[in-house]
Parts: structure tokens; sequence; C-alpha cells
């Protein structure tokens, strides 16, 4: 053991680690009082920039939540004011079907008419006026807005409201052969098929980029209600009705079978053949070839009726289909004595089957119409749509501000004008219900991931009270012991004076 009394070894040892147990001691001391166990870069630097990261991610995510929130809340307002157009639109809908009807007089139209321009304008005023935070809604100009939702750069996603103004809603329509089918005729023969009554292999429609012959093979009659039925199952957006009527362009009058003559008619249509057979010495008038032709409409599916002035016969199928009518005539010694006309059956011109000219037919393909909100695009090869009677190009559509109700003709267009309005309407709000709920769940995944965040920075950031409770009890202890031990280290010295006497 050595004795020195210029240093005391023991005492200053004692000293530093009492420093240090003071340091400790008031460590703790802070992170109690300020319930963090990181209070500044020296208690840890690395997780402090952990730290600090995760609590920017959990601020962002929260903004980001708010951000999603005010998108949510401009498509609700937006869904809104749509649904008050569609309100109008329906109202505008059942007037120009009330105006459709003949029973309705001039006035009345116009009446109707007025109502209808009164609603429209209803509906300019809405879509012009929907807004969020003073920006258009309904106008057409609210395109491509961002929607920040993520804590990074670039986390965004963009939403479009299209134009719901009365000059953007309407229908494009197209109808084949200006809505007439087309006739084709002959005085002799009978219906065996040729161009443009056949589909050729080279042939093809195409509507908004689809092609719409499925099912034809090469010589296979054209069928205007098996093309729309195509366009139906294929070309979204986009509906196709076909409609085959046909009207003679003469009274109907009677037809009077020779007596020693005979002749049948036979029906082709879209549920098969059957054969009339008309009697020797026989009147035909339009009241007779009603029942005769719809005798055997189960087997054909071609019907009859007479037209709105009773004088006329109509021919038509119920789905637009193809059909033909094949006429023949079997002369007997007394010639002159049978006329057919088949005027009277919907040809253009007087076409006469009698005892001279024994055969002759009408094939009708019939017309198709398509409807769509949106442009229509139609392209062909192999000249189908001449024989379609179906004009190529691009079809944008006929507005709201077209619409005319004051005679039949221009109130079922307008009926087709307002039904794709409708369906362009519910198409938006059906989008902005899906904007919708696409929000609420990112709202709902980053109100998650925040509180996952957050308790992640917790971890590294807060400090666990018991123990440091526990690491403040251990250090006062120790404060109390060195202090204690610096006194008895400060004893030693004197120890010297023993020596000394």
């Amino acid at each position: 053991m050595s004795l020195r009394i210029n240093y005391n070894f023991q005492a200053e040892f004692t000293h530093v680690n009492l420093l240090k147990t003071e340091r400790n001691l008031n460590t703790s001391l802070e992170r109690l009082s300020t319930g963090y166990r990181i209070n500044s870069a020296k208690d840890d630097a690395a997780g402090l920039f952990i730290a600090d990261q995760l609590r920017l991610v959990a601020k962002a995510l929260n903004q980001g939540s708010r951000n999603a929130q005010d998108g949510i809340s401009a498509a609700q307002i937006a869904e809104s004011s749509l649904s008050q157009i569609y309100d109008k639109l329906t109202a505008m809908y059942t007037k120009a079907e009330q105006a459709a009807n003949d029973t309705n007089d001039p006035n009345a139209r116009a009446a109707l008419q007025t109502d209808i321009e009164k609603l429209r304008d209803a509906i300019l005023k809405i879509a012009s006026t929907a807004e969020f935070n003073g920006i258009k809604l309904l106008d057409g100009t609210f395109q491509d807005k961002v929607i920040h939702f993520g804590p990074r750069a670039g986390q965004t996603l963009s939403i479009s409201i299209a134009s719901a103004l009365p000059q953007d809603l309407g229908a494009a329509l197209v109808k084949s052969n200006n809505g007439n089918p087309l006739i084709t005729s002959a005085n002799t023969g009978t219906y065996t098929g040729s161009d443009p009554t056949q589909f050729n292999s080279g042939e093809d429609l195409i509507i908004n980029g689809t092609s719409v012959v499925q099912g034809f093979a090469d010589g296979d009659d054209l069928d205007a209600a098996k093309i729309a039925q195509n366009i139906n199952e294929n070309v979204k957006g986009v509906t196709a009705t076909a409609k085959n009527e046909i009207t003679g362009t003469v009274e109907f009058g009677t037809i009077s079978i020779g007596s020693d003559d005979s002749a049948t008619i036979t029906i082709s249509g879209p549920e098969g053949n059957a054969t009339i057979n008309l009697a020797s010495g026989q009147g035909y008038d339009l009241n007779a070839m009603i029942s005769l032709i719809n005798g055997v409409s189960n087997n054909t599916g071609v019907f009859a009726k007479a037209d709105s002035t009773g004088t006329k016969l109509v021919l038509y199928t119920q789905n637009g289909g193809t059909f033909n009518l094949d006429f023949s005539v079997s002369p007997g010694a007394t010639s002159g004595n049978t006329s057919i006309d088949l005027a009277k059956f919907g040809a253009a011109t007087s076409t006469v089957v009698d005892d001279t000219n024994t055969t002759g037919y009408i094939h009708s393909i019939g017309t198709i119409t398509l409807e769509s909100p949106e442009a229509i695009t139609i392209s062909a090869t192999g000249g189908i749509d001449a024989d379609l009677g179906i004009t190529t190009g691009t079809f944008n559509i006929t507005s709201l501000q077209a619409i005319d109700v004051t005679n039949n003709t221009s109130a079922e267009d307008a009926l087709k004008i307002l039904n794709g309005a409708i369906k362009k309407v519910d198409s938006l709000r059906s989008d902005l219900g899906s904007i919708q709920i696409n929000l609420q769940a990112i709202i709902d995944n980053n109100d998650f991931a925040a509180t996952q965040t957050s308790e992640a920075e917790s971890r590294i950031r807060n400090v666990d009270f018991a123990k440091e409770m526990a690491n403040f009890t251990k250090q006062q202890t120790l404060m109390q012991s060195g202090m204690a031990m610096l006194a008895q280290a400060n004893q030693l010295p004197q120890m010297v004076l023993q020596l000394l006497r």
C-alpha cells in the first residue's frame, strides 16, 4: 500500500464515477419528465433519424387521408348534381314519349316542346354551377385532377368528370338505308340469293373497332337482326335495333286467281318456311291475305297487318330478321286472268307475276339503328356497307339541344337521344361512385398505416417508464453511494499522519 498526499487517486476515481452517475441520473430525469427516450441526437443518433422519418410518414399519411376526403366531397357534390340532372332527363323522356303519341294535336306537341326546353335549361344551370372550392365539376373542365393520397411524391390518382352540359349529352344515331328496309324484287325467277343480299367472305363491318359479322359464312343471306345481335353482344356502349317492316306501295284491293290457274306464295323467315296455296277462281282481299300470312306465321316468323289507313298490306318480323316471299303462278289455258302485283306486298315499283311471268319474289333485309351516348365510328370492307345501306365514318352525338317533339318521327328520335343522355349520366354517376369507393379504401388504408407507423415511431422515441424508473432508482442509489465513498476517499491522506508520529 502506497500513501501519497499530493495525489488522492481514490478520491479522483470516485469523483469521475460520481460525475458519470450524475450524467446518467440527469438523462433519466429528462426522459421521465418528457416521456421521450430520445430528447436529442446524443440520446440515439440513428434512432432519432428513423423516428423522425416515421413521424414524417405518419403526418403525410394523415394529410393524404384529408386530401382523399376532399376528393370524396367533390365526387359527392358532382354525383348529387347528376342525380338532379337525371330527374330532369326522365321528365323530358316521359314528355317526349307523350309527344310521340299521334293523339296529340300540334298545339299539344308545341306545349310539350316548351316544357322540354325549360327542363333542358334547368340541366344547363345545374351542370354549369356545380362546383367544389370554386372549381367547376360538370362543365367538362374537371379533367385529370390529381388527388395526392400517399406520403411520397408520385403517390397520386387522377379524377376526370365528363361534361353534363345539354350540348354534351345525347346519343349518336345511325340508321341504315335512312331507316328503310332494303328490298330486292324481280318479275321473273325465284330468289336464290345474290349480291347485295348475300354475305361474301371478304366483307367485314366494323363498329368502334369491333367486327360484327360473327356467324356469317360465305353465301349466307345478310340479316339485320343477326348483325344487331352481334353488335349488342360485342360492342360496348352501342345499342343496335333491327327492324324489318315493309308496306305496300299501292292499295291492296283484291288479288284474283283465274278459274283454270293456281298460285302459291312461299314465305321464308326467321322461323322457317311455309307455302300458301291460292285456289283457282278465288279472290283475296286485304283481310283474307292477312289471315293467310298470319296463319303460317308460327312456321315463318313473318307477320301481316293493315297500315293506318286500312288499305295497304304491312309485312314484318318481330325481331327485324330477313324474310323472303316467292310468288309462283301455274297457268291454265286461259291467259290474262291472273295478276299478282308485287307492289301490293312492298315492292318499290309495280312488278306483276301472272300466267306469262310466272315467278317473282320480294326479299327484305331490314334496317339497323345504332344508338350510343358516345360517338360511333363505322368502317367496312368488301362493300358490305353499301349492301346494308350503312354509311361509314364517325357519327357524333345528337345533343339535347336538337330535340324536337313536334311530330311522331322526331319524337321517336328524341326518345333515343334522351335514352343516350340518361345512359351517359348514369355512367358518370357510376364512375363517381367507384371513385368514392376507391378513395374511401385509400383513407382506410392510410389511417391504418398511419397508426402502425406512429406505433413504430413510439417504440423508438418514447420512454418505457417502468424500465426507466428502474434505471432512475439505480442511478439515484449509485449517486448516494458515490457521495458516501467520496467522503471516505477524502479521509485516506490523513493516514499519512500515522507515519509521522
